[in-house]
């Protein structure tokens, strides 16, 4: 009997940190990028007006581009992430040229400094 319930706690201890190892693994989708739960590839669709402007130092911005800008820049760490997208890439998208957006915008409030892949604000 006593070899019994000696078993019997090994299983229920088995059984336990199984459930708990899955729950583990099934809650890796709760952690969120830089963007939260926004896909970071589709967010970098949304920035389609800024292509041009991010490919060249002299191109003129739109406005559109910069009320989108405005807005991203609630979050620069997600702007970043979004400028080193895939996506951002296959559109020939610079990053070092991106960066220039919010001044060339005449954006007040942006964060100058805050490194983007090595490139910082200005």
């Amino acid at each position: 009997m006593e070899t019994q319930v000696k078993y019997m706690w090994v299983v229920v201890f088995v059984v336990s940190m199984s459930i708990a190892g899955l729950n583990g693994v099934e809650a890796t989708h709760d952690y969120y990028g830089p963007c939260g739960k926004h896909d970071i590839e589709k967010e970098a669709q949304k920035l389609s007006p800024c292509t041009y402007a991010a490919k060249y130092w002299r191109a003129p911005v739109s406005e559109r581009c910069c009320a989108i800008i405005e807005k991203k820049l609630s979050n620069p760490g997600c702007l970043c992430a979004i400028l080193q997208t895939r996506t951002a890439y296959d559109a020939g998208v610079r990053p070092e040229v991106a960066v220039t957006i919010p001044k060339r915008c005449n954006i007040a409030v942006r964060p100058v400094g805050h490194k983007c892949g090595g490139f910082p604000f200005v």
